[in-house]
């Protein structure tokens, strides 16, 4: 995303005359979430400042810097102790959508260990993630389709993990193998806010009315 991110963390980049990062407070509070984590690495302080206590966004938030980034499983483990015992909605940090949040916070995950919401395959990513198929996540060859950066999550994902950087999909792989991960599908509005060109996609989309599905 440079030159965009050469002062700034990605969730800050502004995205229809906000930050993106405040969209997703803004909706995150709506959909009634009172206690939000976010995880910060590059330009961390400036994350910490924007969010501050929560206070201004009407929830409480606490902002946990990484002094190395520690990747999506490793990041999220490190944020367990700050998470509670219940499920939680994982959110990624740089992707913009309309999905109601509110369907994350009542989603029940029974005995899985994780529900991701999937959406069809981007232009980036024509191959997708993962099959979906009876509300099912699963591997192996046939249709795919594309993780959406948004899904609810128990401590349970992460049992056996050591601490430091790890990598997300190695987790839900073997929750897969433990028949423990469900999805659903999404089709509304997403895009995927990694590079200047998908910005602009979004920002046309955004006037027009259309879907990036970038």
């Amino acid at each position: 995303m440079r030159p965009l991110t050469a002062d700034k963390p990605k969730p800050l980049i502004e995205v229809g005359g906000k930050p993106l990062l405040a969209f997703h407070l803004e909706r995150l509070v709506a959909a009634g979430f009172s206690d939000i984590v976010v995880n910060a690495s590059y330009h961390a302080q400036q994350i910490v400042d924007y969010c501050g206590d929560g206070t201004r966004w009407g929830c409480r938030i606490n902002v946990i810097v990484e002094p190395t980034p520690l990747e999506t499983a490793g990041g999220i483990l490190n944020a367990l102790p700050s998470l509670g015992d219940e499920p939680f909605a994982v959110v990624n940090g740089d992707v913009f959508t309309d999905y109601p949040l509110e369907r994350l916070r009542l989603h029940d995950l029974m005995a899985d260990d994780a529900h991701l919401v999937m959406i069809p395959n981007p232009t980036h990513h024509p191959d997708g993630d993962f099959k979906l198929s009876d509300g099912r996540i699963g591997v192996g060859s046939g249709s795919r389709v594309t993780f959406s950066g948004l899904s609810v999550m128990s401590s349970a994902l992460f049992a056996g993990l050591a601490s430091g950087k790890s990598a997300l999909r190695p987790r839900l792989e073997a929750a897969i193998s433990s028949q423990r991960l469900s999805g659903e599908l999404w089709s509304g509005l997403w895009s995927d806010v990694g590079t200047p060109e998908r910005l602009e996609a979004l920002e046309n989309s955004l006037r027009d009315g259309s879907n990036p599905t970038s």
